[in-house]
């Protein structure tokens, strides 16, 4: 596991650690059961807070790309299907949102275009 935080970078810290293991344990870089480095270990290779490192632990354990079992470790989980699940499930109460608001399918869809293109900065 290869993580760099960039402290020129606007992103806190713990979001940075927190972005890098999530796009890791996507594109199975980190596959699954692998098994992470403790807080503090990770927090000393990376020359941060150990509760910088927790509160990344605790994100990525709330959005199911890890999961802690107990004093065995902490590993990535098979969250593919669970995250794929959440973001249907996101997407499907965003369209019936806009349905009651009445809004029309293509101001629908471009809000969406919008929201995507300023969360992942390419707009």
């Amino acid at each position: 596991m290869t993580l760099k935080i960039d402290i020129d970078d606007s992103a806190p810290s713990y979001e940075q650690v927190r972005a890098q293991i999530s796009e890791q344990a996507r594109t199975g870089a980190l596959p699954v059961g692998y098994r992470l480095p403790t807080v503090r270990g990770l927090a000393e290779s990376l020359g941060l807070a150990p509760n910088t490192v927790a509160k990344a632990y605790r994100a990525l354990e709330t959005d199911g790309v890890i999961e802690t079992r107990g004093r065995n470790g902490t590993f990535v989980a098979a969250a593919g299907a669970a995250a794929e699940r959440e973001l249907a499930s996101a997407a499907q109460a965003y369209v019936e949102r806009a349905r009651r608001l009445g809004v029309a399918e293509d101001a629908a869809l471009a809000a969406v275009s919008d929201a995507v293109r300023a969360a992942y900065g390419t707009g």
